[in-house]
């Protein structure tokens, strides 16, 4: 497997990650009255897969525009 198609594979998981972030994040909003300590955590957790998901397709446009 090339180096290209790896980072393509690590691009397609993070997406994936960050698509099941975002929708925790979006039910703790949606039943927010219990939930409140549970913030901050989720909102790093989402913010933390979304800032590596950019790295990443920020790498693969790099490979892409290299080869």
């Amino acid at each position: 497997m090339s180096d290209l198609d790896k980072m393509r594979k690590k691009v397609r998981k993070l997406q994936l990650r960050a698509a099941i972030a975002k929708m925790a994040l979006q039910d703790l909003v949606e039943g927010l009255s219990g939930k409140w300590a549970d913030i901050q955590e989720v909102a790093e957790k989402t913010q933390a897969v979304y800032a590596e998901l950019d790295v990443a397709k920020r790498e693969l446009a790099s490979m892409k525009n290299l080869g």
